[in-house]
């Protein structure tokens, strides 16, 4: 008899084919694991509402930009971290999400994005401390407005999501898990309005002293210790501008992460307001400013403005030679910026 070869093939393929769909086993099956087919969005808020309603008469021409051109972007990466008895494990996808198997006995995920430059992230590891602070920055021409307080920069857009519960997954399923992120980093439109010299004004930079210093990434909390955020100026034909991320005011259970604004201490923190400026003629001077009354019911980003600077025409007589576009301005500072945290 003649043996069919070509037709033996055909049989035996067709019983792989079958076997392959009706069993698994481990060490052929390239997708044992089970997925979760993650799908991210973005709350881009940069401020929160306690009673100021700056959305509702925001005047574009008054505070230097539109009411959405405020809100941040969204990122171009993210985190997706699982916990674990064992520890953590780190997975990476795009700002829209992807399919991930993250194994099983995991408790909780924790969601951010991961294309900071200023954020440092610390004691990831655990999660009711993993908390992200900004990097310090010294400016040599600044007094302590607060004793005490590290000077640090403006930190980056920081979203972040927590999910106490994770899907229960089975083999070959994949199961859809949608997150949203929340802004962990809310903007201050800063305004200085000179009464009168701001023609005398080459340069202006500024600081805030009394903010949150660093954010719980589990709830948005913010840390009790405050710090001074330094940062620069644009100059206006009203005296200088400024957009200043931060984390908030230090303390402060945001409700949109399940907190309820009463528990906000009955006596209210200190924040003050620094404005440096260096004349045309090189001299350096400094205004302070008392800004309590106005961040009570901003801690979540906002306007802040001061009013009535003076600058003295006698003040500017001398002409140094100063070049407003050197760089020693900026050389004053000494800007510490660490390795991008893992």
């Amino acid at each position: 008899m003649k043996l069919n070869i070509h037709n033996t093939l055909l049989a035996a393929s067709a019983l792989i084919v079958a076997a392959s769909t009706s069993s698994c086993r481990k060490d052929l099956c390239y997708n044992h694991f089970p997925e979760a087919g993650v799908t991210l969005s973005y709350e881009n808020e940069w401020e929160r509402d306690y009673g100021m309603e700056w959305l509702s008469g925001w005047d574009a021409d008054l505070y230097g930009s539109t009411y959405d051109n405020l809100r941040p972007g969204n990122p171009e990466g993210v985190t997706m971290v699982a916990y674990h008895p064992d520890g953590i494990s780190e997975f990476y996808m795009s700002t829209a999400g992807g399919n991930v198997s993250f194994g099983a006995n995991v408790h909780s995920l924790l969601f951010y994005n991961n294309d900071t430059q200023y954020i440092i992230l610390n004691d990831m590891a655990s999660l009711p401390s993993a908390r992200a602070t900004s990097t310090s920055r010294s400016r040599a021409t600044l007094g302590e407005l607060h004793a005490g307080e590290r000077t640090i920069n403006p930190p980056d857009v920081l979203y972040a999501a927590y999910s106490p519960e994770v899907p229960e997954l089975k083999m070959h399923e994949n199961v859809p898990l949608p997150v949203r992120l929340q802004p962990l980093v809310y903007t201050y439109v800063i305004r200085y309005e000179f009464d009168y010299g701001q023609q005398h004004v080459a340069l202006a930079r500024g600081a805030v002293a009394g903010m949150a210093e660093s954010v719980y990434m589990r709830d948005g909390v913010t840390s009790d210790e405050a710090a001074t955020i330094l940062y620069d100026c644009t100059l206006t034909p009203y005296g200088a501008r400024a957009e200043v991320a931060s984390f908030g005011v230090p303390g402060f259970p945001d409700e949109y992460y399940g907190r309820d604004e009463s528990t906000r201490r009955d006596t209210p923190r200190p924040y003050t307001l620094n404005l440096e400026v260096k004349l045309t003629n090189g001299t350096l001077k400094n205004f302070t400013f008392d800004i309590t009354d106005q961040m009570q019911h901003q801690p979540r980003g906002g306007v802040i403005v001061v009013k009535d600077i003076r600058i003295e025409d006698d003040e500017n007589l001398s002409d140094s030679g100063f070049d407003v576009n050197l760089e020693d301005w900026g050389l004053l500072e000494d800007i510490i910026i660490p390795v991008h945290p893992v």
